[in-house]
C-alpha cells in the first residue's frame, strides 16, 4: 500500500510541474485533463503526506519512551505515543478507502428521470415530490437543476420529468438513487381517510461526453412535431418539438420543452446520448453480476429501494434496512443521512471483495 500511496504522490507531484508548463497552459485539452487528474488525487495525497508525518512523529515518541528516565517526561511521552497510534490507525482506514476502485463515472454530471408509476394521479403528484426534494437537495450542494422535459398533470403532479443535474461530483451522490420508490399516505382526495400506497421510478445517468461513446447521425432517425400541452392541446404552432429514435438500439427521446428546434434538438441528443451510454453500461453490469454481487446502488430499476411513510413521518431504504423518522426534513432535501450510509455501505462492499 505505501508503495502504491508513494507512486501517487510522485504523480502529483509530477501534474504540479506540468500544470505550470506553458506548452501545458497553451494547451485546453490537455490543461483540462491534467487538472482533473490531479484533482482527483489530492484527497489520496493529502492523507498519505499526514500518515507520513503522523509516523515520524510516532517514532520520535517511541524514541523519547526509550532513552527517557524522567516520570513526567515518561507520562508524557506515553500519552503522545497512544494518541498519535490511534491517529495512524484512522488514517490508513482513511487511506485504504480512497485507494478503492472509483467509479469512473463518479465525478459527472447527471440527468435524473422520474415518473409516476402505480397509482395514478398520487404517483405523478409523488413524483412531483421527489422532483423538489432532488431540487432543494442540488441547491444545498451548490448545484445546477435544468429541466429537459416535463409532462405535468392537471392536479400538479408530473407523469413525467428530466432534468440535468450539473455541479461536483454529481453522479457520485445520486447513483443509490435508481430504482422504484414508494410513498404511503392519505390522498388529499380521499375522503374516507384511508392509505394509498403509490410509486414512483427514480432514473440516474452520467452524462456521456461525446469522446466516450459513439453515435452516429445516420443511426438516428429525426422527427419534429408540434408542441403539446396537459391534455394534448397544442400550444405551438411551429414544429418545434422533436424526436430521436437511435434505430441500432431503439431507444427514443422526445424534447418539446423549448420554443427553439435547434435547442430542443440538442437537448435531446444529450440526453440521447446518456442513455446509449447507461444501456451498455447496464449491460455490462448485468454480466459483471452474474459472477460476483452487485455493489450498492447498480441493482435493477425495478427494484423498490425506499419507501416514504407519512402518517408515521418515517423514511425507510430496504437495502441497508435504514429507517428515519424525519420524512418531514428529507422531502425538504436532507438526504445526507442516507445517502452517507450508502456510501459506507458501497465502501464496506468493496472492501470485503478486496479481502476475498
Amino acid at each position: 500500500m505505501l508503495d502504491r500511496l508513494q507512486a501517487l504522490e510522485d504523480r502529483y507531484n509530477k501534474l504540479n510541474e506540468m500544470l505550470s508548463d506553458p506548452e501545458v497552459i497553451g494547451d485546453t485539452q490537455k490543461l483540462r485533463e491534467y487538472s482533473k487528474e490531479q484533482a482527483g488525487l489530492e484527497d489520496v495525497v493529502q492523507a498519505y503526506r499526514e500518515y507520513k508525518e503522523v509516523t515520524s512523529q510516532l517514532a520520535d515518541a517511541k524514541e523519547m519512551l526509550e532513552d527517557e528516565s524522567d516520570n513526567e517526561m515518561l507520562e508524557m511521552a506515553k500519552t503522545e505515543v497512544s494518541e498519535l497510534s490511534s491517529k495512524k490507525e484512522e488514517l490508513e482506514e482513511r487511506l485504504k478507502i480512497l485507494l478503492l476502485p472509483k467509479d469512473p463515472n463518479d465525478d459527472k454530471n447527471v440527468f435524473m428521470e422520474i415518473r409516476g408509476a402505480a397509482g395514478g394521479d398520487e404517483a405523478a403528484l409523488f413524483a412531483g415530490d421527489l422532483y423538489r426534494m432532488y431540487s432543494r437537495y442540488a441547491e444545498a450542494q451548490g448545484w445546477k437543476i435544468d429541466v429537459m422535459e416535463a409532462s405535468s398533470t392537471g392536479v400538479g403532479g408530473y407523469k413525467e420529468i428530466i432534468f440535468m443535474i450539473d455541479g461536483a461530483d454529481v453522479y457520485s451522490k445520486l447513483k443509490y438513487e435508481n430504482g422504484a420508490h414508494r410513498v404511503q399516505r392519505v390522498p388529499e382526495t380521499e375522503s374516507g381517510g384511508r392509505i394509498h400506497t403509490s410509486t414512483a421510478t427514480v432514473a440516474v445517468l452520467p452524462e456521456a461526453e461525446e469522446v466516450e461513446i459513439d453515435v452516429h447521425e445516420k443511426d438516428i432517425r429525426v422527427d419534429t412535431f408540434a408542441s403539446s400541452g396537459p391534455g394534448g392541446q397544442s400550444v405551438n404552432t411551429t414544429m418545434s418539438a422533436v424526436r430521436l429514435t437511435h434505430e441500432p438500439t431503439g431507444i427514443v427521446v422526445s424534447i418539446q420543452d423549448e420554443k427553439s428546434q435547434i435547442k430542443n434538438k440538442e437537448k435531446a441528443m444529450k440526453v440521447l446520448r446518456a442513455r446509449i451510454y447507461d444501456k451498455f453500461q447496464q449491460e455490462a453490469q448485468a454480466e459483471y453480476d452474474e459472477s460476483r454481487k452487485s455493489a450498492v446502488g447498480t441493482g435493477d430499476r425495478s427494484e423498490r429501494i425506499r419507501t416514504y411513510n407519512y402518517p408515521q413521518n418515517r423514511v425507510t431504504d430496504h437495502r441497508i434496512g435504514l429507517t428515519i423518522q424525519k420524512l418531514d426534513q428529507i422531502m425538504q432535501g436532507k438526504l445526507d443521512e442516507f445517502i452517507d450510509a450508502l456510501v459506507m455501505e458501497e465502501q464496506a462492499k468493496k472492501l470485503e471483495q478486496i479481502g476475498e
